[in-house]
């Protein structure tokens, strides 16, 4: 099949990679010109250090690379989902599957990213989620990994899990889109909580309360927005969680940690040198937790710390004096 991956970060990258070992005709589109002929030059991401990409992999800067495509993966930052999908708006057919494998909620609107690609492109198409606990930098070196398909719409659900599918990435197909984009957008916050707390010191024990009550709190939300509890003890919500909030390769934990050891948050932002995707969602998951009446005292703490300034060490200790 003819597919086209647009965000050529790391994640966009080995998903690329994935398809074209398929034996998919696979585009892969950057941002910028630059970057994309630095791939094409080198076959190598800087993301992926170790990594030589597939010479079957096509590389373009150019948008109509969608056009003629089956499926249209949106791996971009979540920030750049909605101009990228009304970029290429003009060139979908009803036949298209668009897959969105990007995690977060967008500000403002509070729309989870399948719903942002839905408006933005005239729910002309099938939009997929594509989530779980996968690392690029793993799923690029070929470590087995499992992941979930979700959509409304079973038929588009399952092509992409035929499509993704093989003997190192295994796909579960699911209609739950909602408990899926959530699990996987309120995973960030909780890592960046997670991380605060291994860089003011704290062991195991602490990490495990944030974990599990973070579940708790994420799966409360998704239910009152439509989505199914057992997802959240899914791969989408659980699994995500687990490897988000204990592994260093995780962009959230690392910017948790500095926060956590003392580093301004803007700083410690810019010191990661990628999306903390964690940042943006807490601030949209709040204000979905506002108009659901869910109580979510956790994302409520990472707020104070991340956009009121307030220290974690007191917000943790009134988090532990809660009634």
């Amino acid at each position: 099949m003819k597919i086209a991956v647009l965000g050529s970060g790391g994640w966009g990258t080995a998903l690329a990679m994935l398809l074209a070992e398929n034996g998919h005709t696979v585009t892969l589109w950057s941002y910028l010109e630059e970057e994309s002929r630095r791939l094409q030059q080198t076959r190598e991401n800087p993301l992926l250090p170790g990594v030589t990409l597939p010479e079957s992999l096509s590389y373009t800067w150019d948008l109509s690379c969608v056009r003629g495509c089956g499926v249209v993966v949106m791996a971009t930052p979540s920030f750049g989902v909605r101009s990228t999908a009304e970029g290429i708006r003009g060139m979908l057919t009803p036949e298209t599957i668009l897959v969105s494998v990007s995690k977060g909620i967008e500000k403002g609107s509070s729309l989870r990213m399948t719903e942002i690609i839905r408006q933005a492109t005239g729910d002309l198409c099938p939009v997929v989620a594509l989530s779980g606990p996968s690392h690029a930098e793993e799923v690029a070196r070929r470590v087995p990994t499992a992941v979930v398909s979700a959509c409304p719409d079973q038929a588009a659900a399952e092509t992409v899990q035929d499509l993704f599918l093989n003997d190192r990435f295994r796909v579960y197909s699911s209609s739950d889109v909602v408990g899926v984009e959530l699990g996987a957008a309120l995973k960030n916050v909780m890592a960046l909580c997670t991380g605060c707390c291994t860089g003011m010191g704290y062991g195991d024990n602490t990490k495990a309360m944030l974990m599990t009550r973070g579940l708790a709190e994420t799966a409360r939300l998704g239910v009152a927005l439509g989505g199914r509890r057992e997802t959240f003890a899914g791969l989408a919500g659980m699994g995500d969680l687990i490897v988000t909030c204990t592994s260093m390769n995780s962009r959230n934990y690392r910017a948790g940690i500095l926060i956590g050891q003392g580093m301004p948050v803007q700083q410690a932002i810019q010191e990661i040198g990628a999306v903390v995707e964690g940042y943006y969602a807490v601030d949209s998951a709040r204000e979905l937790a506002k108009r659901a009446g869910v109580e979510m005292p956790i994302t409520q703490a990472a707020y104070q710390v991340l956009y009121e300034g307030r220290d974690p060490k007191t917000v943790l200790q009134e988090l532990m004096r809660r009634e």
